[in-house]
């Protein structure tokens, strides 16, 4: 497995150069209490880069999740989402990843034990839609991951990456060497690019692993 180097955790600049790109109107930032708050509330942490985009400003919108103003029954499915997806493909597509042993002759059974191994895999916080951030405390530089049931692809190496692809135009990864499509290596930014400077680089060699999710990844 290639050795990952972190990129530096976002900072607050950073964050609102890329919430520029949003298209997207933006209520005030959370403070740290209120980013606690929505922890305690919910059960999960931010990662450092999640902590500082949402300390920017807060996107709305029915794809942006609003934990300050939002329905928390709505959010916590949003939450629950990505394993409600894997339970889905377990009954309905046959679903069983390899690491769990031998799959239960009964479903009943094979759920359950779904269960008990999915609750203690990183939980995956909701960025935007189906994209999602690890909720690791402490942490920086983790990938955005499109989750779809048992379907994982890597959206951006890292929140700035992610944002910087899906809002910003920039060229995405392929599927193999890591380049943009303009051959560029992911982390760069144009001379040309008004962010050039400004935003920082994105991690170095390759994308960082998310214990059991990474290997959901095609």
């Amino acid at each position: 497995m290639p050795h990952v180097q972190p990129a530096e955790i976002l900072t607050l600049e950073e964050a609102r150069i890329l919430q520029e790109r949003l298209g997207e109107p933006l209520r005030p930032g959370l403070s740290p209490t209120e980013l606690d708050d929505v922890e305690s509330q919910f059960g999960f942490r931010f990662s450092l880069d999640h902590r500082v985009f949402l300390t920017a400003g807060v996107p709305v919108g029915d794809r942006w999740p609003d934990w300050l103003h939002g329905n928390p029954d709505h959010l916590r499915k949003r939450l629950d989402w990505p394993v409600d997806g894997l339970l889905y493909a377990i009954e309905h597509n046959g679903f069983w990843h390899d690491s769990w042993g031998a799959r239960p002759r009964v479903l009943s059974n094979a759920l359950a034990c779904a269960r008990r191994l999915l609750a203690v895999v990183p939980q995956l916080v909701p960025v935007c839609g189906h994209r999602y951030l690890p909720g690791v405390a402490g942490e920086a530089g983790y990938p955005v991951l499109s989750v779809y049931q048992a379907d994982v692809a890597v959206c951006g190496r890292d929140l700035r990456g992610y944002v910087r692809r899906e809002f910003g135009g920039e060229p995405v990864e392929d599927s193999g060497g890591g380049l943009g499509l303009s051959g560029a290596p992911l982390g760069s930014v144009s001379a040309t690019s008004p962010s050039a400077g400004v935003l920082g680089d994105e991690p170095v060699g390759g994308v960082r692993e998310v214990e059991f999710w990474s290997e959901l990844v095609d």
